[in-house]
């Protein structure tokens, strides 16, 4: 992977890979968007990690929003 998207793109350029890789569409049920599964109506939505894999893949993963608003792109290391 040659260079990560802005903080404000990243949400839309994992989404886009993601379909891409499963062929460009993937079924959903419809309780995959209620308000317990994308953060409670308080605004403790979810964020999402992208972790380097030793080979040479990724691993997409859901973890809590960072407190505050101010969208970023984190290195943590590999």
């Amino acid at each position: 992977m040659s260079t990560l998207p802005s903080s404000e793109d990243m949400s839309h350029a994992m989404l886009i890979a993601l379909l891409m890789h499963h062929g460009g569409s993937m079924i959903l049920p419809a309780q995959a968007f209620e308000t317990d599964a994308m953060g409670g109506p308080d605004g403790s939505f979810h964020a999402v990690e992208m972790t380097p894999l030793s080979d040479g893949t990724l691993r997409l993963s859901v973890v809590p929003r960072p407190a505050g608003n101010n969208g970023r792109t984190e290195d943590r290391g590999r």
